[in-house]
């Protein structure tokens, strides 16, 4: 299975919506970069996105987008096969 790695707050409900998805999909470790804590992590995260709001979430090495991205690259069928990418 791929790492994931997502760019969250702690009050953040696309953010809790996109783990949980992530979680149904068989993810068992999400590693979270708080930006809510680590200010200086959303600069790293603007730098790399092109985006300011979270969740900013990459699977691999692919930046996969927000909870909406990842809502739809499920939806298509798309997401489980980049979960099990080698």
């Amino acid at each position: 299975m791929q790492t994931v790695k997502m760019y969250t707050t702690a009050v953040c409900p696309f953010c809790i919506r996109a783990k949980r998805i992530l979680h149904a999909r068989g993810v068992d470790s999400i590693e979270e970069i708080r930006v809510d804590l680590q200010p200086e992590e959303r600069i790293s995260m603007m730098e790399r996105t092109g985006r300011r709001t979270v969740p900013q979430i990459f699977i691999g090495t692919t930046h996969v987008g927000g909870c909406d991205d990842l809502m739809a690259l499920d939806a298509r069928g798309e997401l489980l096969p980049l979960l099990s990418a080698t």
